[in-house]
């Protein structure tokens, strides 16, 4: 516990390690994007290649963070795998796969609008405290309303349930996590870095943060009831979380329902809100025809799988019968408990 805390707390003056190297990630990306824009491929390409080391550094600093506090096996896996991938990522850019300079632009957009967010406190106090009052709103209509109070992380944030009548005796506050802005990140910067036009872009955005803000709240007053009501206290779950994960035996209901049964099920809805956005906006499968190239080595043809009449690049399929043309145009931390 020493030895994490140590890691977690290490910082390059008064900026925490987590945040500095995040910031120089996305500011390597960006910087990339402009000089490609400018017609300067090759330096764009070895510039992005290094800011994918950086960005995978960055979320192995995370990890004793996931698997130590969060207790989250998918998201500890998930950081501790980003390390290789993102550096087998700037080794496919630097050695000439200059299609991942859209990649890395769409992963510029995602920071740009994520880590505002997350550095700084104005507008991370805003999105936490309207979040946590929608959910209550939503644990309202559900007949509870414990109320709002100021959480561990000092903002009105935590449900004040009494614990002397719950079943566990706790309750969960909303962190940056819960308020859905990673999700809502990764498909605002897949939108934004595609070119295609316009009208179909702004279609789709709004689409992909509504339904992602939506399915947020259902989790969160999901999780927010599961675990002072002790839905998931049963034997079988109290003795994984006390002899595999270390945790008190009251947090159980709180772990089934956050780190397997919400994290499970928001894979699920990803993949859905994916679905939905390849249809207004098909451009989108270029960057994540190269995301399983990295994952895999294999080269795919998602338009072909999924059926669709345009091409990744935006263009109309010539295997449709249609000529080919060009789109012209621009591109749960979790929920805390106590």
């Amino acid at each position: 516990m020493a030895g994490s805390a140590t890691v977690l707390s290490m910082s390059i003056g008064s900026v925490p390690l987590s945040d500095a190297l995040a910031w120089t990630a996305i500011g390597a990306f960006v910087v990339a994007a402009v000089i490609q824009w400018y017609g300067a491929t090759d330096p764009a390409r070895y510039l992005a290649a290094g800011a994918w080391v950086v960005f995978g550094v960055f979320w192995l600093t995370l990890a004793p963070h996931y698997y130590l506090e969060v207790k989250s096996p998918i998201e500890t896996l998930l950081t501790v795998a980003a390390l290789p991938l993102c550096a087998y990522t700037g080794y496919l850019l630097a050695t000439g796969r200059e299609s991942l300079l859209l990649l890395s632009k769409a992963v510029a957009f995602m920071g740009l609008i994520y880590l505002p967010v997350e550095t700084i406190p104005v507008v991370r106090t805003w999105l936490i405290e309207t979040t946590a009052a929608q959910t209550h709103f939503g644990m309202e209509l559900l007949g509870h309303s414990p109320g709002l109070e100021e959480g561990a992380n000092g903002y009105q944030s935590r449900f004040a349930f009494d614990p002397d009548e719950t079943v566990t005796g706790r309750t969960t506050y909303i962190i940056t996590a819960c308020t859905g802005i990673g999700s809502m990140a990764i498909f605002g910067g897949l939108i934004a870095a595609v070119k295609a036009p316009l009208k179909r872009k702004a279609v789709a955005f709004p689409l992909a943060v509504g339904v992602i803000w939506f399915l947020n709240l259902v989790r969160n007053v999901f999780i927010g009831l599961a675990s002072p009501w002790g839905w998931f206290q049963q034997d079988i779950f109290v003795t994984i979380a006390t002899e595999f994960m270390g945790a008190p035996a009251d947090r159980t209901s709180y772990i089934v329902a956050h780190n397997f049964i919400a994290q499970s099920l928001s894979i699920v809805a990803l993949l859905g809100i994916t679905y939905l956005v390849l249809r207004i906006l098909p451009e989108v499968l270029e960057p994540l025809e190269d995301v399983l190239y990295i994952l895999t080595g294999t080269e795919y043809d998602l338009a072909d799988a999924l059926g669709q009449e345009m091409r990744a690049d935006g263009g109309a399929r010539t295997d449709a019968g249609a000529s080919a043309d060009h789109d012209s145009g621009p591109a749960v931390d979790d929920d805390a408990d106590r």
